[in-house]
């Protein structure tokens, strides 16, 4: 392997920098705190840049529903799956299914699943629109967790590829083996975003 080939393959020209064209707020918001702030802002101009219907959202890993709810501005059907009792990165370990259950209800468009992402997997053909794969942040979960989105989603999307390594390096492989275009929003830990065009 050519130092041409290796650095194509292993550092920034195999991922493209997302630049959105237009930031906006969407009209429903969780005023909660969140490692995905910020991220809200270019949803709406990934759905456009993408041309993404908005039929269907899957969500792997809410937390809280901050995401969830971005996503609920944009989609007829959200839904979202999650252990909803933490992992190894995050701060909270007590189990909040009915928490977040209560705090969403409000928003009729999102289902939430208490699942873990594998056994989801395991049931689930359906198609999406746009996927969201958010959590533990490993290699080896990720990769299984992204693989299917990929396959059943127009458009998938991955928060921490600037703060998680594995994460990022997860992203550039599913990219390599699908055969999708990769990119990556730098802002607020990092949004890769893999999509069928």
């Amino acid at each position: 392997m050519g130092l041409r080939t290796y650095i194509r393959e292993n550092f920034i020209l195999d991922i493209k920098p997302y630049k959105p064209k237009h930031l906006s707020r969407p009209e429903k918001m969780l005023e909660i705190v969140s490692a995905w702030k910020g991220l809200e802002l270019i949803i709406e101009d990934i759905i456009n840049q993408f041309d993404l219907k908005k039929d269907r959202c899957i969500e792997f890993g809410v937390e809280f529903g901050y995401s969830s709810v971005v996503f609920s501005n944009y989609f007829k059907s959200v839904t979202g799956v999650d252990t909803f009792e933490g992992d190894e990165h995050t701060i909270n370990k007590s189990e909040h299914f009915a928490e977040t259950s209560a705090q969403l209800a409000v928003y009729p468009n999102i289902e939430l699943i208490k699942s873990d992402y594998k056994d989801w997997i395991a049931q689930d053909n359906s198609r999406y629109n746009l996927a969201h794969v958010d959590i533990v942040h490993n290699y080896e979960e990720t990769y299984e967790c992204g693989l299917w989105a990929a396959k059943h989603s127009d458009c998938t999307i991955f928060h921490d590829t600037e703060s998680f390594p594995a994460v990022r390096q997860a992203v550039k492989d599913l990219a390599k083996a699908t055969g999708q275009k990769l990119y990556n929003y730098p802002q607020h830990f990092g949004l890769g975003i893999l999509v069928n065009q």
